[in-house]
């Protein structure tokens, strides 16, 4: 399990230094039914074709945890690369 505080000092590249950032957590928001991507599965998957590659067997072992930082000086965001983990709690510090 991973334990992270709600606040965290990080280098803020829109202040040019490092500043103390709030962390929260980013949520999957629905995807686009307008997407070239999701057209061409549309069309793909309509008919008598059915799926048009092979289904992934099985599931990770671990989930992705995509983290926003927010700078309290400057209020800009910034989003690195996400990380696994099987758990992730934000907590007070």
């Amino acid at each position: 399990m991973v334990k992270m505080p709600r606040k965290v000092m990080r280098y803020s590249p829109s202040a040019g230094k490092h500043t103390v950032h709030a962390v929260e957590r980013v949520k999957k928001r629905r995807a686009s039914e307008l997407k070239w991507g999701q057209r061409r599965f549309r069309k793909a998957t309509s008919g008598y074709r059915g799926f048009p590659r092979p289904k992934p067997s099985g599931e990770k072992p671990t989930k992705r945890v995509n983290l926003l930082y927010r700078c309290s000086e400057t209020g800009k965001a910034h989003q690195p690369a996400a990380q696994r983990a099987k758990k992730f709690e934000l907590i007070e510090k």
